[in-house]
């Protein structure tokens, strides 16, 4: 019997998922500047793509010996997974994020931030409207400030 604890639904799937993302990062980084010089633009994100990889490569090695998690197959397993990492709040939540995302460039910056702070607020504070919007309006004038006026970045 194996003295290593079990792995969690899905951990595997995901761990290689990550593998796959961090391929991924690593051709994004090469896209920015190729490698010609140490100190390129695309040096450190290469550097860090790197290391994703051999960090993901590693945690896989050390999970080959780990015993398959206690679950009924693939389904049982992906059910379980989804029950553990994907409550209600998170899947909401990540909606209004993708929302948010989408709204950014119809509505401008300052709109869809005001927004999306507003409306995710209320939901995840069981809808205390006033603080909301008390929050709401100081984070965006922060925000608006820092970039706008302190950095003098052009806000979409």
């Amino acid at each position: 019997m194996s003295n290593h604890p079990p792995l969690k639904a899905g951990e595997r799937a995901f761990n290689a998922l990550l593998l796959l993302l961090s391929v991924g990062v690593l051709y994004e980084a090469y896209q920015i500047a190729g490698f010609d010089l140490p100190n390129s633009a695309g040096a450190f994100p290469i550097l860090l793509g790197v290391i994703m990889i051999g960090s993901m490569i590693a945690i896989l090695w050390g999970q080959r010996h780990h015993p398959k998690p206690d679950t009924r197959g693939v389904l049982d397993e992906a059910r379980q997974f989804i029950h553990e990492h994907f409550p209600l709040t998170i899947v909401v939540f990540s909606a209004m994020a993708i929302a948010y995302l989408l709204l950014l460039r119809p509505l401008g910056f300052i709109i869809a931030t005001a927004l999306f702070l507003f409306v995710s607020q209320v939901y995840l504070r069981r809808g205390r409207f006033l603080a909301a919007l008390i929050i709401t309006a100081v984070a965006t004038g922060v925000i608006y400030a820092l970039f706008k006026l302190l950095f003098q970045v052009y806000l979409p």
